[in-house]
């Protein structure tokens, strides 16, 4: 059975959350640009945070991408090409996950430093919020960037929590408006 993405729409702001019309919602506020869609990294083996003495520079050292993350990070991609819609950026975190997601996704990426995951280190959520908000802030009318990070990062900055491969869209004021799903 072949899953499609499940796109929902923030209500007013509010939760629950209401479908989004086939996801026209979602492509057509991000074709007005001046926002970000935060994705989460696609599927990993499984396991929480990265294993003791991880190192960023040695992918091997971490948790990274299983071949069903691959499919979906593939398939995300898919998802916004099929709508045209082509980021003016990629960001993503330095960590192999995010990274592997991006590439596979849209093919580019820079990594941005305050994406970094701030699982093992609550206290740069604060300055990370403000760097990530002066980026946000900066996009212009007509373009949207992509930014790749982890769950703790995405709950820290929308106080929303998202699964593997989820995303949320972030307007210019840091307010959610829009998340998605995409399934593997």
């Amino acid at each position: 059975m072949q899953r499609r993405p499940m796109l929902l729409a923030l209500a007013s702001g509010s939760w629950p959350l209401a479908q989004a019309q086939a996801g026209a919602d979602m492509a057509a506020q991000l074709k007005a640009g001046g926002g970000v869609v935060m994705l989460r990294h696609a599927q990993t083996e499984p396991g929480i945070g990265d294993p003791e003495g991880f190192r960023l520079e040695q992918c091997s050292t971490q948790r990274n991408l299983s071949s069903e993350g691959r499919a979906q990070a593939q398939k995300i991609g898919q998802w916004f090409q099929s709508r045209s819609l082509v980021p003016s950026a990629v960001r993503s975190s330095a960590w192999c996950r995010c990274k592997d997601t991006a590439e596979a996704a849209f093919g580019r990426f820079t990594v941005l430093q305050a994406l970094g995951s701030t699982f093992d280190s609550r206290d740069r959520r604060t300055d990370d919020r403000g760097k990530l908000m002066s980026l946000l802030q900066a996009i212009p009318s007509g373009r949207f960037e992509v930014w790749v990070t982890h769950q703790v990062n995405i709950t820290a900055f929308t106080g929303i929590s998202t699964a593997t491969g989820e995303a949320v869209v972030v307007d210019r004021g840091g307010k959610p408006s829009a998340r998605s799903l995409f399934a593997g």
